[in-house]
């Protein structure tokens, strides 16, 4: 039966054979259909895609790559699709909840109006990696989980909160006053180097958006503001870049320091 394309009210659409696995994976109950391009059924990949879908009982669509690509026009799909139910909002209650309910020193990613989808999923895709707990962003005049971003994360959206917060300079006030939190902004100019600087302990990273950088309150709400070592001529790095930078720096500071109590 030729596939149909789906209603995505109160869902999202997933594509490409990493993103739908994880969510097959980590999600299965969330996972409410899944479309496969005929023309990939003897794909290996595909066919343990088809597997794990059996496994949580997942409806299967074969269709073809004409509708694939009009039902996600921007991912490179891969000949799979999935509809997943879209998570439930997070604000500022569910991150201070996730934050109470922490046993070690929390370790925020905070994307100060990052606009762009591919920058947002390269952000999570790093955060992920590099432990961080949660990332958090304004809920106006930045990227969303759109598809695209799913698709860059590469399982990270499913795994990792992502927390859109109404006044984030409020949220940079608590988290320092409430939880003790540092709180550290990326900005070229600053004076002091992130490889100077002590990213142990309860941690809050700050990077700015595309254009602008960091908000000028954004900047007032940081305890302090760092920059990376730019030794070319170019004079700033991609956002999504930067931030992976950071917090790999991070990563190494922390896993000595616990390396060095156990």
């Amino acid at each position: 039966m030729r596939g149909h394309l789906p209603e995505t009210g109160g869902a999202r659409l997933v594509g490409g054979l990493h993103s739908v696995r994880t969510s097959l994976e980590h999600g299965r109950s969330g996972v409410g259909e899944l479309w496969v391009d005929r023309g990939r059924l003897r794909d290996g990949r595909v066919r343990a895609l088809l597997d794990l879908a059996l496994q949580a009982g997942v409806k299967v669509q074969r269709t073809d790559s004409t509708q694939l690509d009009a039902l996600l026009p921007e991912v490179n799909h891969q000949g799979v699709a999935a509809r997943v139910r879209a998570p439930a909002a997070r604000d500022e209650h569910d991150l201070f909840e996730l934050l109470d309910g922490l046993d070690e020193p929390p370790f925020l990613l905070v994307l100060d109006g990052v606009q762009d989808p591919h920058n947002l999923g390269a952000c999570l895709r790093s955060a992920d990696a590099a432990g961080v707990h949660a990332v958090i962003a304004p809920r106006d005049r930045s990227a969303g989980l759109t598809p695209s971003a799913s698709k860059v994360a590469s399982g990270a959206a499913e795994s990792l909160p992502f927390a859109q917060v109404t006044n984030l300079v409020r949220v940079l006030d608590r988290l320092g006053d409430d939880y003790r939190l540092r709180i550290l902004g990326t900005a070229g100019e600053a004076n002091v180097l992130l490889y100077d600087t002590d990213l142990t302990g309860g941690l809050v990273l700050v990077v700015g958006g595309e254009e602008k950088g960091l908000r000028q309150r954004t900047r007032r709400a940081c305890d302090l503001l760092v920059r990376l070592p730019m030794r070319g001529r170019v004079e700033s790095l991609n956002v999504s870049v930067a931030a992976g930078v950071c917090l790999f720096e991070a990563l190494r500071q922390r896993s000595a320091v616990a390396e060095a109590s156990t």
